[in-house]
């Protein structure tokens, strides 16, 4: 479940971004897309590392 909280967490802070840079609505909607991506990718490793380590 780590990796949706991050999914949800890089989305935000794509959007973020994208919207700073003065992005209109499709970038916002790209930044936020890869930039989730991203971190529920990091956050799917976190996920079995920690997995592995506690169980």
């Amino acid at each position: 479940m780590i990796f949706l909280v991050f999914g949800i967490l890089g989305a935000i802070f794509g959007g973020m971004t994208a919207k700073k840079r003065g992005g209109n609505r499709k970038d916002i909607a790209q930044y936020a897309a890869s930039a989730g991506i991203a971190f529920m990718l990091i956050g799917l490793v976190l996920t079995v590392l920690l997995d592995r380590w506690l169980f």
